[in-house]
């Protein structure tokens, strides 16, 4: 996860808070048109106004100054033995396969637990997606990638493992995969006020209230139970919102 130190954590806010658009607004999300992935269709959510870990809000439609996020869509979107070649993991890394088969073996797992989670009760869904994208190993961009910071896509994720935001963002693309609107899904970047410590999660629109998947915990949790979480900015498909919220204020309040 990035930033690795506090300061680098307050820079990022200050260029974020510098730099929200004058057009960025101050109203909750509501569900947006947006295209079905890989053949699936969408179910449109209607969404009221609510603040996300207790948070208030500004939110803008521009994501062009957010290019990990682009630039992990565009690997994604990449056909697959491309994104095979980009995600080579490193020669003493263990594989649940073999190392000829392995970007084949963790695509056609995912496919498989994405088929067998149609249908099921959106609450046990999330917990499942929470629980699979959660066994992966924990390890830091500079130690599996040899740079500060690297969003990942599912397919590099399931080859080398990742930090939180990968975490998320594998979650994200799978619940879009099994139709979850993505106006309905935000990856939260925070602080972790207990740990002091920079770090991201996976937040859910469901029936009024945010559900946070985190790789910290395989319980899928109501955002309004959560109080060492202070959100600095969130990002999906149509929008990024900036984030303020005092320390250790109860979320709700």
């Amino acid at each position: 996860m990035f930033p690795n130190s506090s300061l680098q954590f307050i820079i990022l806010v200050s260029v974020l808070s510098v730099n929200t658009p004058a057009h960025a607004e101050t109203v909750a999300p509501s569900s947006l048109q947006t295209v079905a992935d890989e053949g699936v269709e969408t179910v449109k959510i209607k969404m009221k106004p609510i603040k996300l870990l207790g948070s208030s809000e500004i939110r803008s439609r521009s994501t062009k100054s957010f290019a990990k996020w682009a630039e992990m869509w565009r690997r994604h979107n990449l056909p697959r033995s491309e994104q095979a070649i980009l995600a080579q993991p490193h020669s003493g890394q263990l594989l649940a396969c073999s190392r000829k088969n392995a970007a084949k073996c963790g695509r056609e797992a995912w496919d498989s637990f994405i088929e067998s989670q149609r249908g099921v009760d959106f609450s046990e869904m999330l917990r499942a997606v929470n629980i699979y994208m959660n066994r992966s190993r924990y390890i830091v961009d500079p130690v599996n990638w040899g740079i500060p910071d690297y969003w990942e896509t599912p397919d590099e994720f399931f080859l080398r493992n990742g930090d939180c935001e990968d975490y998320a963002i594998s979650k994200y693309v799978t619940l879009k995969r099994l139709g979850v609107d993505p106006a309905t899904m935000r990856l939260v970047i925070l602080q972790d006020e207990n740990l002091r410590v920079a770090h991201a999660v996976l937040a859910v629109y469901v029936d009024g209230e945010y559900m946070i998947l985190d790789n910290q915990v395989n319980m899928v949790i109501s955002d309004t139970k959560i109080r060492h979480y202070r959100p600095v900015y969130s990002i999906n498909e149509t929008g990024w919102w900036l984030h303020h919220r005092r320390r250790f204020t109860r979320p709700g309040n």
